[in-house]
């Protein structure tokens, strides 16, 4: 059976010239000017209960770009403009799926600038990568090097806020192949005293990379607070708060992706917990920590890594007792307040270190939904009968 090579991209920094970080500008512009154009189109077809599509889209901008309003659309490359409409069509097809929410018009100040380039809008020969509309190949800083004999299927240009330019390179990674078979399976339970319990008994530290940046941020957004709105002194100290927060956000990526990678390499099934960030996030005293924690970002990396080396992520259903639950005897506690960090259980006498007993009690139910092919639902009788569902468990038990 012939396996399907995964498309990979490559991330890289570069440092345009004054005139290709001008040719982007533009480019980010007008991408985010057609956006907004076919959005609206779109939103008052909905509003006639009229059915617009990308093909009636690319119909819109090839008039748009002949009318005098909107004839410099035409200074930059049309393969960028002709992929906000894609990523448009894909973002209403979500919509109706009922998988996100109605599309949102893109802010000049808020909206992240990026534009993303197919075959026809670039050149990549010896190690070289020149964009539609420009004359000189992009400086890039090649970190890693690419794949033997890569050929990009598309390119992707991006700004932060801190006013870092980023390319991605997405193409075939024949290097990403499935690991060897193993019998090791571990449970991870996520917290905020430590950002990793496991079933083996190890704790990973949680580091707390926006609380060690914490004052220089609030020092940096009392000076941009100070300046005059809309002047070239706020502009500058925006910029620095946002180098602040991109600081902190790469630590956090760079520690999520170490983790991750050595989990999906020593593990054949990873047994998590189903947790709703989103929801959590709306407990103003924890919202900050459990922000800084990245659940969500980890959750993302471990599943699609493990789809790439052939492991198993099992997702156990949030309002099992993990916390709750002896993993000697099986018995479940009334109450656990978050306080407690350790308890003893009051039939077998078992002592329990609260998180890593709850990565044994979620390792042990996500390997029995393995085998039964089930769902894992909360445990409601403890093994003498007498009920646990009385009292609604918490939503998360860090």
């Amino acid at each position: 059976m012939a396996v399907t090579p995964v498309k990979r991209a490559f991330k890289y920094r570069f440092y345009p010239s004054d005139v290709q970080a001008a040719e982007l500008a533009r480019t980010f512009g007008c991408v985010r000017k057609v956006y907004n154009l076919a959005l609206a189109a779109r939103s008052e077809a909905w509003a006639r209960q009229e059915r617009v599509n990308y093909h009636a889209t690319s119909a819109m901008l090839t008039a748009w770009k002949r009318t005098e309003e909107l004839a410099f659309l035409n200074e930059v490359s049309s393969v960028p403009l002709q992929q906000t409409l894609r990523h448009l069509q894909s973002a209403f097809t979500h919509f109706l799926a009922k998988r996100a929410k109605y599309p949102r018009f893109k802010s000049r100040k808020r909206s992240r600038k990026s534009a993303e380039y197919t075959t026809s809008g670039f050149r990549f020969r010896g190690g070289a990568l020149t964009l539609a509309k420009m004359a000189d190949p992009l400086d890039i800083v090649w970190s890693r090097p690419l794949p033997a004999g890569a050929k990009p299927s598309t390119v992707t240009v991006s700004q932060d806020a801190a006013g870092r330019w980023f390319v991605s390179i997405l193409c075939e990674d024949p290097g990403v192949k499935a690991l060897p078979a193993t019998d090791a399976a571990i449970g991870i339970d996520v917290g905020l005293n430590h950002l990793l319990a496991l079933s083996t008994g190890e704790k990973v530290a949680n580091p707390r990379h926006e609380r060690r940046d914490r004052t220089r941020l609030a020092k940096a957004q009392r000076e941009m607070s100070r300046k005059a709105k809309g002047s070239a002194n706020r502009q500058k100290a925006r910029r620095r708060v946002a180098t602040v927060h991109a600081r902190i956000a790469d630590r956090r990526r760079d520690l999520l992706h170490q983790l991750t990678t050595r989990l999906v390499r020593e593990n054949q099934t990873l047994v998590i917990e189903d947790l709703t960030v989103r929801n959590m996030v709306r407990n103003r005293p924890l919202a900050r920590a459990i922000s800084d924690a990245g659940w969500r970002e980890f959750r993302c990396l471990l599943e699609y890594k493990a789809a790439w080396y052939g492991r198993e992520v099992v997702a156990v259903d949030r309002f099992f007792p993990s916390s709750r639950l002896c993993s000697g005897c099986g018995s479940v506690r009334e109450r656990v307040p978050l306080s407690v960090r350790t308890w003893t259980c009051g039939t077998c006498g078992a002592a329990h270190d609260r998180d890593v007993n709850a990565a044994k009690n979620l390792l042990a139910a996500g390997l029995a939904a393995t085998v039964c092919g089930a769902g894992v639902r909360p445990q409601r009788s403890s093994p003498g009968g007498q009920s646990v569902m009385k009292q609604k468990p918490p939503r998360r038990e860090p």
